[in-house]
């Protein structure tokens, strides 16, 4: 699977999207998840189609059907460099190893400044943190660093209410 990620992203690298995914899912279905700080367009999606078709066709990937889409609004993180575009952002993340008896924690993704250090918007965070509400209100931080995290996503707040009349 490394290969055909590897693949992918090589292939991808003249095209301005960031390649955020590739699996295989049932009955030879490939799928790819591209992203873009604008958002993915479905231009992109038919121009990342077109790219992987001819280059798996050459380097003969049999899969049946190719899917290429955006990752949607619960994004998954899987690099570093993901923490690092999102921090501000509200996020669901699962450490490997329980924090005081919990190992899934939601709430605003933050960089941690080294010791001594200031944050901003450029800096290169090797801890984030979360804040979360721990009981009624009470709010706790965890930390953890990359290496820490089994898995993690986006988890925006949505409001369906719209206007009132």
């Amino acid at each position: 699977m490394a290969d055909i990620f590897s693949l992918s992203q090589q292939a991808l690298a003249s095209i301005d999207v960031e390649l955020v995914d590739v699996e295989w899912a049932a009955l030879g279905l490939l799928r790819v998840t591209i992203d873009r700080p604008e958002g993915v367009r479905i231009e992109d999606c038919e121009a990342v189609s077109r790219q992987l078709s001819r280059v798996f066709e050459v380097e003969n990937i049999d899969y049946r059907r190719l899917e290429v889409g955006s990752p949607g609004i619960d994004r998954p993180l899987k690099k570093q460099a993901d923490f690092q575009r999102f921090v501000g952002e509200h996020v669901e993340v699962k450490l490997r190893e329980a924090v005081n008896g919990r190992k899934v924690f939601s709430g605003v993704l933050a960089g941690i400044a080294p010791a001594g250090g200031t944050a901003d918007a450029t800096s290169q965070f090797e801890r984030f943190g979360i804040e979360f509400e721990a009981k009624k209100g009470e709010t706790q931080q965890v930390t953890f660093t990359f290496s820490d995290v089994e898995r993690a996503k986006l988890d925006p707040v949505l409001d369906f209410k719209g206007k009132k009349r």
